[in-house]
Formats: C-alpha cells, sequence, structure tokens
C-alpha cells in the first residue's frame, strides 16, 4: 500500500491515499521484528535469521464465492483472509514474518472516517487483531475500485533451511495426524444457509473458546504454534492444512509423495454437531494433517490443541483407490469431494 512521498502532498488526503493513510494508522506503521520497512515506500523491507528461508503464500477471497457480504460479518471476512494464509504457513512450519493485502472494494464498502464504522473499517478490526495475535506485520498491499469485493492476501514466513514441512515426503509406515477436529467449518456454513433470513451481519465479536460449528466458520484458527513445534520436533515427514477438506488434501499428500492411505473412519475427530460427511469433505477447517514414522513421538496435545491418529501411508496400489475409508462395514474407496475450482 503506496503512499505518495512528494513533500508537497498535503497531510489531509482524499480517496485512495486518505484510505491508505487510514490502515497506515491502524497497522501501526506496519512495524515488526523482521519488518525494517514497512507501509508507506515502494517496496517493504525484510530482514530474515543466518540459515533461514523465505515462505511466501497467497490466497484470493472474492466475495460471493469465498463469502458473502450478507452472510459473513466484515471482521469475519478479514480474519478469515489472514488465517488462510496464515495456515498455509502452518503447514509449512514456517513462522510469519509479515503480511501484504490487496483489495478490490466498490466504493458503497469505504465509508469515511469518523462516522460509522464502514465495513472495511470492521474488515480491519478482524484482520489486524489476528494479525496482532500471531504477531505478523501489515507491510504493505494495493487498492483499487472495484465491483465486487476482493481481498487478495500474501503472506511472508522463515523457515530454517531445509527443514520446511513438504508435502511429498509421506512414506510407507507412516502414520497420519490431524490436530483439533474436523468438519466443523462446513457445519457452520450449513447453519448460514439454513438460516439466511436472520441478520448474520449484526457485529461480532471473537469468540475466545472457539465453541460451536458457526464460530468454527467465521473465526478459523490457524496453527502456527503447531507447525512450529512439527518443525523444530523434526517430527513429521508430510503436511498439508485442511482448506479443501479432507479426501482432497489427503489426496494432495498421496500424490506428491506418491503413496496411498487408509482412513479409520471411527478414529476420526469430527466436530461436535458436524457429519461424518462433512469431517471427510468439507474445506475451511485448517487444522494440520501430517504424516510421520512409527517410532516418533507425537503427544496428544500440541500448543493446547488435540492431535489425533486417523490412518496410515501404504503402498500406492494400481487400479485400487489411493486412500481407503476403513469401516465397520468394510473398506471402502475415498475419492476427493472436497472443495475444488473449476472441477
Amino acid at each position: 500500500m503506496r503512499r505518495t512521498r512528494n513533500s508537497l502532498t498535503p497531510k489531509r488526503y482524499s480517496g485512495e491515499l486518505a484510505l491508505v493513510d487510514r490502515i497506515r494508522s491502524r497497522a501501526g506503521g506496519g512495524r515488526g521484528a523482521a519488518l525494517r520497512l514497512g507501509i508507506g515506500d515502494d517496496c517493504a523491507l525484510l530482514q530474515i535469521k543466518p540459515g533461514e528461508e523465505i515462505a511466501i503464500t497467497t490466497d484470493l477471497s472474492i466475495a460471493g464465492r469465498h463469502f458473502r457480504l450478507d452472510w459473513h460479518p466484515p471482521e469475519t471476512v478479514g480474519h478469515r483472509t489472514l488465517a488462510r494464509g496464515l495456515s498455509d504457513l502452518a503447514a509449512m512450519g514456517a513462522r510469519p514474518l509479515a503480511a501484504f493485502l490487496s483489495l478490490g472494494l466498490p466504493e458503497n464498502l469505504i465509508g469515511q472516517r469518523g462516522r460509522i464504522p464502514s465495513w472495511v473499517d470492521r474488515f480491519f478490526d478482524g484482520f489486524l487483531a489476528l494479525a496482532a495475535d500471531f504477531k505478523t506485520p501489515l507491510a504493505g498491499g494495493d487498492l483499487s475500485g472495484s465491483p465486487v469485493a476482493i481481498a487478495d492476501i500474501l503472506l511472508v514466513g522463515a523457515v530454517p533451511r531445509g527443514k520446511a514441512l513438504l508435502r511429498s515426503g509421506a512414506r510407507p509406515g507412516d502414520l497420519l495426524y490431524i490436530t483439533g477436529a474436523l468438519g466443523g467449518s462446513a457445519a457452520g456454513l450449513d447453519h448460514l444457509q439454513k438460516n439466511q433470513a436472520r441478520n448474520f451481519t449484526a457485529r461480532n465479536r471473537r469468540p475466545r473458546d472457539g465453541s460451536g460449528s458457526l464460530a468454527a466458520h467465521l473465526w478459523p484458527q490457524p496453527r502456527i504454534p503447531q507447525g512450529l513445534w512439527l518443525e523444530r520436533k523434526g517430527a513429521a515427514t508430510a503436511a498439508i492444512d485442511i482448506s479443501d477438506g479432507l479426501s482432497t488434501d489427503l489426496d494432495h499428500i498421496c500424490i506428491e509423495s506418491r503413496v496411498g492411505a487408509e482412513i479409520d473412519a471411527v478414529s476420526l475427530p469430527v466436530f461436535r454437531g458436524a457429519s461424518l460427511e462433512q469431517a471427510l469433505h468439507g474445506g475451511e477447517d485448517y487444522e494440520l494433517l501430517f504424516a510421520a514414522r512409527p517410532g516418533t513421538r507425537i503427544p496428544a496435545r500440541i500448543g493446547g490443541v488435540s492431535v489425533t491418529r486417523i490412518g496410515r501411508i501404504v503402498k500406492a496400489q494400481s487400479g485400487r483407490s489411493r486412500i481407503v475409508l476403513l469401516t465397520n462395514a468394510g473398506p471402502q474407496p475415498l475419492p476427493r469431494h472436497g472443495w475444488e475450482h473449476f472441477a
């Protein structure tokens, strides 16, 4: 988010510059431990520790596709926008360094400073609160008018050289684990769809306990501490975050690692109020799915979040489904039925 540096520029701005100034003021100048220079210049300057690699991820949120203005309070849209990128860093075992945000907004969502908080002000309430939780300064971005609300997040993180958690390291015999519970976000979205007449645009505070499927959908918690623990301990052979659904995201690991997998249906930690179908295929849980060697000690909780063993990695077999669900009725193929664009 750049701002004109001409010394003749007046201190009171209008239009785009005014919004940039509002954002810069709220972001505290975009300072952080790894951020030498933030909002206000042509580029941000980041400083990493010796022996580290940079991890970069981007994620796009579009009104009508990833959120709905009539269902999702602005605070939750801001929170979810950042959570998506932080979750990708968590899956790599990377520590966040800085965030870059590009917004395309219709004019009616911008409002003016000093009046009733506008949609964009409330968006930043949610965004910056989560950024503060994970010490992730907003370092820059871009602004544009748009007929539809769009938020494009870029996250920069750091991970010790050669230690990033990848999708490609799983081997037959590895055990599969999941943090937290699955299906909560899908159940929360289903709740929103069935109660469209209710006013979900009222201002919401972030629930501290994270209870309930609606909270799971609106306020997902990226598993940064858990990803950092896995990297630091060298505990995981492969990892991914559950953004598109267990069946789809596990398939990504299987493809990249050239293996198959078996999932124990009775072992799955299903979110209270969610169905097995939602746990298997529902997206946006942002939990970590990871593989570990059988002799690796994986605690029942990491950073206060439960960890459950749900299956194992097996050899890929021609003519057999890559993923098999083990049920009381016997093994069943588990096709990828999670979220997939352009499918």
